[in-house]
């Protein structure tokens, strides 16, 4: 299955059915009056979030989602049916922007979510509904009111708990093999990972986090260098980074100013998050070196530099605990500062 994370649709709600202008016709019925039923209302478009999907690859070959208009109404004060609505089911992480790919719409973060993305127009009033001891016999109805068209944007965000970054050929597809059961594409050349990829690490005793594995990234990405950088998007809701730097690199220093400076030209708050700096491929130089480069690596990054080989699995265990502390210190401070909010406290600086 291929992989699109963005795409643009159209949808149209149905329009309301108008309202009948119908008569008893009865043959001993006297003074029959009026009998006109009102219009079905149109049927409304809605997104919804489902499991079980990645990727919007669906909507590449149908752009457009119009629901039913409503049924007439029809004489003997029948009701015309309500139109069916339309449902466009995205995955979990999925955001609904306006036509100018700008303004958040909705985010469709949880499994069963629902959005009113346009509403179906409402049915028309039949004659029936005119009738008054004043007017007995209106010869008038409604028409049904128009539904709703708009263009919007999808954009698909996965939820992952931490994300992989790095230069490209940096190991972080290698890494990701490593420590679950995903199956990237591996080879010795740049670009070899197109398109993010997910992965399920268990720690044990039944604890477990996604780890999202994103193509690399070279100077000017911003500014659309090699494959650009609009895949970080799919990092921006994890509660950690996991920065592999390739020890056996030109100079490993160099690419982790490199990639530190395009996450922070991207914005979105990736360079607050909290960062896990990784020497990876350890086994393709001399300890002597691989001190050197903590040595240099420490005084740009924060807190301890691991060095691992996700090849021999050396020092892997260890870093899994420490990016699980890492993501689940986060949750908590995240949690805690919703709940202060939803108090109504002001100061939202205090992390616990």
């Amino acid at each position: 299955m291929k992989f699109l994370d963005q795409v643009k649709v159209f949808i149209a709600s149905g329009y309301g059915g108008p309202g009948c202008v119908s008569f008893r016709r009865e043959k001993y019925v006297e003074f029959g009056g009026p009998d006109g039923g009102d219009g079905g209302k149109g049927g409304d478009v809605w997104a919804e979030a489902v499991d079980g999907l990645n990727t919007l690859i669906d909507y590449r070959y149908k752009q457009h989602f119009k629901a039913q208009r409503g049924i007439n109404g029809a004489g003997a004060n029948r009701t015309g049916a309500d139109g069916e609505d339309v449902i466009l089911k995205v995955p979990v992480g999925t955001q609904i922007l306006d036509e100018n790919n700008e303004e958040v719409l909705a985010d469709m973060t949880e499994e069963g979510m629902k959005v009113l993305l346009a509403r179906g127009g409402r049915g028309g009033k039949g004659n029936a509904h005119f009738k008054t001891s004043r007017q007995q016999a209106p010869r008038h109805a409604q028409p049904g009111e128009e539904g709703e068209e708009r263009w919007l944007w999808l954009r698909l965000k996965l939820i992952a708990d931490a994300g992989l970054v790095g230069l490209p050929n940096a190991g972080k597809s290698t890494f990701l093999s490593a420590c679950s059961r995903a199956n990237p594409k591996i080879a010795a050349y740049p670009f070899t990972t197109l398109h993010p990829n997910l992965g399920v690490v268990d720690t044990g005793e039944g604890k477990r986090f996604v780890l999202a594995d994103i193509p690399g990234l070279i100077e000017g990405a911003h500014e659309g260098a090699g494959i650009g950088d609009r895949f970080l998007g799919h990092i921006e809701r994890c509660a950690t980074l996991v920065h592999l730097v390739d020890a056996g690199g030109e100079d490993p220093v160099a690419a982790y100013d490199v990639v530190r400076g395009e996450l922070e030209a991207y914005g979105a708050g990736l360079t607050e998050k909290s960062e896990i700096l990784v020497l990876s491929k350890m086994e393709t130089v001399s300890p002597e070196r691989l001190e050197e480069l903590k040595a240099e690596l420490e005084s740009r990054s924060q807190g301890e530099i691991a060095v691992v080989s996700a090849v021999t699995g050396e020092n892997m265990r260890p870093l899994l605990y420490r990016i699980e502390a890492a993501i689940e210190g986060q949750r908590a401070a995240d949690k805690a500062k919703a709940e202060r909010l939803a108090r109504g406290d002001e100061d939202d600086s205090w992390t616990p």
